[in-house]
Order: structure tokens, then sequence, then C-alpha cells
């Protein structure tokens, strides 16, 4: 085999991880977009629990969650480690009805920034605390103008944030007792919690062929697509190089929102996006190695 065909087979081993890792971005956010037309027919607690069930159907089914035998220990790692991404996509599709996609996803960002930098002991992690904040600052829906923010999404956002870090800690312990299954019992449990909540805010309207087919859209998009397409990218790229993919998810977020949805953001709301972003990249690039969970996953 020449040089030059080993050179063309490693830049395309290289750019497929991280193509991978763009379109599951994408599709995350194009998914959420897709949620947010569903908001005026069942509202957010209904769009939830019908992305959950479809894609709880979906991963039981190509992981064969039947064949799992569960112990008192792996079955408490599984429900907390549901709980928590139960919460976590609820609260976020809360956030994502009052307010911006980006501005919610840069909000609850700050979860799983706040679980890389805990790990760390370094000083200079406080500076991109301290950027974080600054970011958060500049999101927050101060003074009363026309750019202001529903309050009650921010901390809808906040509040996914915090589910988020605890989805990311339960999220280890859950694949170390449950291995490759613990997504489908982690979804199964997230269905269960989050339906009831969607049953009583949409009722029957949750069965309606066109509603199924736009939640399968939704489960596809922001659960099956961009889950296998991050595992690819997982196996491919060191954890560094993936916190830092994945940092970018918040800008993503705000461009779809902007070109998609029409949500137009004023400048110094670009600002505090760019400063939480900055700050994720700083605690990937300078952090030390740990064998912490990635700083996001494809989750919400």
């Amino acid at each position: 085999m020449s040089t030059r065909t080993l050179a063309r087979d490693a830049g395309q081993s290289e750019l497929a991880p991280l193509a991978a890792m763009l379109l599951a971005m994408a599709s995350i956010c194009l998914g959420a977009t897709f949620a947010k037309g569903l908001f005026p027919l069942i509202g957010a607690a209904g769009t939830t629990a019908l992305r959950l069930l479809i894609a709880a159907v979906i991963l039981s089914i190509l992981q064969r969650i039947w064949r799992l035998r569960l112990s008192w220990e792996t079955a408490l790692a599984g429900l907390v480690y549901g709980c928590a991404l139960g919460g976590m996509n609820l609260l976020f599709y809360m956030s994502i009805s009052r307010i911006p996609l980006g501005i919610a996803i840069a909000v609850e960002f700050l979860g799983p920034l706040t679980v890389a930098i805990a790990s760390s002991r370094r000083r200079s992690d406080l500076a991109w605390v301290a950027l974080a904040i600054a970011g958060l600052l500049l999101l927050l829906p101060f003074g009363g103008s026309r750019q202001g923010l529903d309050p009650w999404g921010i901390v809808c956002a906040a509040s996914a944030g915090v589910f988020w870090g605890l989805y990311i800690l339960a999220g280890k312990r859950a694949g170390g007792a449950l291995g490759p299954q613990a997504a489908a019992v982690g979804m199964s449990v997230a269905a269960i919690i989050v339906t009831p909540f969607g049953i009583a805010g949409a009722g029957a309207s949750l069965l309606q062929p066109s509603i199924l087919a736009a939640g399968l859209v939704v489960a596809v998009l922001s659960s099956a697509i961009p889950y296998s397409l991050e595992m690819f990218a997982l196996k491919r790229l060191p954890a560094k190089s993936f916190g830092i993919l994945t940092s970018g998810e918040p800008a993503v977020g705000a461009m779809m929102g902007t070109f998609l949805l029409g949500e137009t953001l004023p400048l110094v709301k670009w600002i505090g996006i760019a400063a939480i972003v900055v700050a994720s990249l700083g605690t990937t690039l300078i952090g030390r190695e740990r064998t912490a969970e990635p700083l996001a996953t494809s989750a919400s």
C-alpha cells in the first residue's frame, strides 16, 4: 500500500468521528426544534413523555432488554439513572417552551461543566468558573426590555442542568452495573416516570396518529441517531476531544433556533453563550486527563 493511500485512509479515519459528532449535535438540536412544534398540541410534558416512550421501545428492542437479569444493586443503579434522565428531559423541554433553544442549552450546559470542574483540583479552573458565571449573568432576564427572558424558563433550564450533572454521575455507575443495556433501562425508567405528567397534560391526544408520527421523528432525531453517532465517535476519539466537540452544542442550538425557529437573539445573549462555550472548552483543554464521563452527552 502506498504512502499516499495510507495518508488518505488516516485522514478519513480522523474525519469520520468528527463528522459523526457534528451530525449528532445537529440531530439533537434539530430534534428539539421539531419538539417545539409539538408543544402547542400536547405541551412540553406530553412531548417529553412521547419521546421517551418511543425511544425506550426502540432501545429496548435493539439492546434486547428482556435478556437482562436484574439484582437489587443493578436495579437501583438503573432507577437513579432513569430518574436523572427523566428529570433532565422534562425540565429541558419545559425550558425551551419558554426561552430560545440556544439559551436553554447554554444554561443547562452549566450542569456538566460543574461536574467537570468539581472533579479537578487545579486553581486555574476558577477562571473558567468565573467566565461561566459571567456568561450566565448575561443570559439572565435582568431588566424590563423586550429582550427579557422568561424567568421560569431560565429556572427550568438551570434545573435541567442539575439533573444533567446527576445523569453523568449516575450514568457512570449504571454503565458499570448494567453494561451496554444501561441506556435502554434508563430510558424505560425515565418514560415510566414522565408519562403520567404527559397524560395529565395531553390525555388521549398522545394517541393520535399524526402526533405519534411526529413523536417518532423527535425520538429518532433526539435519541436514536445521536446516541448511535456518539457511540461511534467515542470509540475513535479521546475523551478530551469528545468534550471539546460537545462544548459547541450551545452555539449549534442557538444557530438552529435562529435559522429554523426565528429565535433572534441580541448581541449580549450571543456573548453570554460564547462565554459558556469558551469556559467549557477551557475546562476540557487545560484540565488534566480524568477518567470521569465526557462533558456532555446526547441525553437532552
